[in-house]
């Protein structure tokens, strides 16, 4: 039986000097992938933007989602798919690299 250490793995991540909070969650089959910090996050394609922008639009989360990435890294390196209302009043938009989006939050 696999421990919660080798199921969640929480770490720091510096970017052009700015520290955010990846998290992997190892799934069967797939991964949960988050890169964080105190006003925004992005994440893999678990993320429902439109549940973000429509029934939660009143918390005004910053967020943006990455489709097809299995690592961070990938996270960090692919093109946003989609970003909330609130990402976009900050200047993310859909096509930017996840870090990019990241350093915008």
């Amino acid at each position: 039986m696999k421990g919660a250490n080798d199921v969640i793995e929480v770490k720091p991540i510096n970017i052009e000097g700015k520290m955010f909070t990846a998290v992997t969650v190892k799934l069967p089959k797939t991964n949960l992938l988050t890169v964080s910090n105190e006003n925004g996050y992005i994440m893999c394609g678990a993320l429902d933007v439109n549940l973000l922008n429509e029934r939660l639009k009143d918390r005004k989360i910053i967020a943006g989602r990455a489709v097809g990435v299995k690592t961070i890294e990938e996270l960090l390196n692919a093109p946003l798919e989609s970003v909330t209302f609130e990402a976009e009043k900050l200047g993310i938009k859909p096509g930017m690299l996840g870090k990019d989006a990241l350093l915008l939050m």
